[in-house]
C-alpha cells in the first residue's frame, strides 16, 4: 500500500468513526460510511493501481447496512409485540417512530437529540394509537405495556444498528491489511 492510500485510509477511518457515532443518535451514519467507501473505491484508480477495498468488501458492508436498517425498523414493532401488543400496535410503533424522528428533528433545536427523542416518543405514541384503534379496547396497563415495549424496542434497534455500523467500520478498517 502506498502512502497516498494510507493517508486516505486514515482519513476514512476518522470519518467512519464519526459515522458510527451519529448512528447512535438515529441518523444514517452507516449509509454515509458505505457511501464514502463507494466513493473511495470508485476514485481509487486515479491515484493507485491496487484498490484499498474490493467491490466484494463494499458488497458486504452494503449488505450489513441493509440488515441494520431492517433490524432498527422492526425493533419498535417487535418491542410492541413483546409488550403484548397487536399487529396494529406493531405497525403503529414502526410508523410512529419514523414520523416522530422526522417531526422532532425540526421542533427540538438541539442537534441530533430531537431525532432520537422523536423516534422513541413516536414509537410509544404510534403503538398506543395502534392499540387504541383496535376493536377490543385493552386496559390502560396493557396499552402502556405495549407502548413502553415499542419505545424500548426502538432504543434497542438503534443500539443494534450502531453495532452493525461498528462491524462495518471494522470490516473497512481490517480488509486492506488482509
Amino acid at each position: 500500500m502506498d502512502w497516498i492510500s494510507i493517508i486516505i485510509l486514515v482519513l476514512f477511518v476518522l470519518y467512519a468513526s464519526i459515522c458510527v457515532l451519529i448512528t447512535l443518535v438515529g441518523l444514517p451514519g452507516t449509509w454515509l460510511m458505505v457511501g464514502g467507501a463507494i466513493v473511495v473505491t470508485a476514485c481509487n484508480p486515479l491515484w493507485n493501481e491496487t484498490s484499498i477495498w474490493g467491490w466484494v468488501t463494499i458488497g458486504i458492508v452494503l449488505g450489513l447496512a441493509v440488515c441494520g436498517e431492517i433490524f432498527e425498523t422492526a425493533a419498535a414493532g417487535l418491542g410492541s409485540k413483546a409488550g403484548g401488543g397487536t399487529k396494529r400496535g406493531m405497525v403503529g410503533a414502526i410508523v410512529g417512530s419514523m414520523i416522530g424522528a422526522l417531526a422532532l428533528t425540526f421542533f427540538i433545536p438541539i442537534p441530533l437529540v430531537g431525532t432520537l427523542i422523536g423516534a422513541i416518543a413516536g414509537a410509544f405514541a404510534g403503538a398506543l394509537l395502534g392499540e387504541l384503534s383496535h376493536t377490543e379496547i385493552a386496559t390502560k396497563s396493557e396499552l402502556a405495556k405495549s407502548a413502553t415495549g415499542a419505545a424500548v424496542g426502538r432504543v434497542l434497534g438503534i443500539l443494534g444498528k450502531t453495532g452493525v455500523a461498528a462491524v462495518c467500520w471494522c470490516v473497512l478498517f481490517i480488509t486492506p491489511f488482509v
